[in-house]
């Protein structure tokens, strides 16, 4: 049982990369300027689509959308009841279908050609109607479905939804669109809180805890407390970064069995301790914390202390 399954996810799995290796010989002048005309375009790129093909229409849509280009989702059957009222002049249009033969294409070809619009197919028959209809031509042609019928789409589909994913990151260099643009369309969730929260946003909820070199250690304890952050900082006279003391120098200290009264902060501070600018992004943060194994960091900009940044920080944000 467990090599037949094996064999026939290996086979599905080999034919559908096949079918997208074919998909190389579809980059050319058309693809070309299907990409252009999508750049220049002022509208939006409304996508439409039967069945299971409505359902990449869909997702090309939402990775059009989230990496700058404007879209639309258009279902091929609602389009004759209404839909197409969505269509405005200074919009393209895609077509996505595997046959370009399914009736409501074929109803919604000549409707299309009244509008204007520049049509583009992703069409895995290059002699159907969408393709002969169409102003430019994607050819998603596969070998064979992976369904043993040759049936449920699968090959067909993957190579549409492919053939989506390569006009969008070729969009995207185009207009150069970059990581803060990215943050921009996804504020929410980790994703989105790695590209655009500052280090800033978290040190800020914070007190600043803080002793100066000369002061006992029985003011660092109460300058820690206080803070609740396991850690102070040691300044001089004009805010500035000396080190820092964390409640595991505390407990070294303790080790050694040194009086506490004879001893200062500046005895048992880590001098020129490892500081952040407040502009970072927090990501970056959690790149130092992992490097280094620590746990916080102070925020400075150049010396001039502005906070501390624990990494219990980010894992509230879930960054972690």
């Amino acid at each position: 049982m467990n090599d037949t399954v094996n064999k026939i996810a290996l086979q599905t799995i080999d034919l559908e990369a096949r079918s997208i290796q074919a998909l190389r010989r579809s980059i050319n002048s058309d693809f070309e300027k299907a990409v252009q005309i999508i750049a220049e375009c002022k509208g939006r790129v409304v996508v439409s689509g039967i069945g299971k093909s409505a359902v990449i229409a869909q997702k090309i849509v939402s990775t059009f959308n989230s990496t700058g280009t404007p879209s639309l989702f258009m279902h091929a059957a609602d389009a004759t009841h209404g839909d197409l009222g969505m269509i405005r002049p200074e919009d393209v249009v895609i077509v996505i279908s595997k046959s370009g033969e399914s009736p409501e294409i074929r109803v919604l070809l000549p409707l299309l050609r009244n509008f204007g619009n520049p049509l583009i197919a992703i069409v895995g028959n290059t002699n159907s109607s969408l393709a002969k209809g169409a102003t430019y031509v994607l050819d998603t042609t596969v070998e064979a479905e992976a369904c043993p019928n040759n049936l449920a789409p699968t090959s067909s589909t993957t190579a549409q939804l492919v053939m989506g994913d390569a006009l969008a990151v070729c969009l995207m260099e185009i207009k150069g669109f970059n990581s803060e643009d990215f943050a921009r369309y996804h504020p929410g969730g980790a994703l989105g809180k790695k590209l655009y929260l500052r280090v800033s946003d978290l040190s800020a909820r914070h007190a600043k805890p803080t002793i100066k070199g000369s002061q006992t250690i029985r003011e660092v304890i109460v300058s820690m407390t206080s803070g609740r952050l396991g850690v102070t900082v040691v300044v001089n006279e004009s805010e500035q970064v000396l080190g820092i003391i964390t409640d595991g120098d505390l407990r070294r200290m303790l080790e050694k069995g040194t009086p506490i009264d004879s001893l200062t902060a500046s005895d048992i501070m880590t001098a020129s301790p490892r500081t952040i600018h407040p502009d970072e992004l927090a990501a970056v943060a959690l790149d130092i914390f992992a490097q280094h194994h620590i746990s916080q960091l102070v925020v400075a900009n150049d010396k001039n202390y502005c906070g501390v940044l624990h990494i219990h920080d980010l894992m509230r944000e879930g960054l972690i």
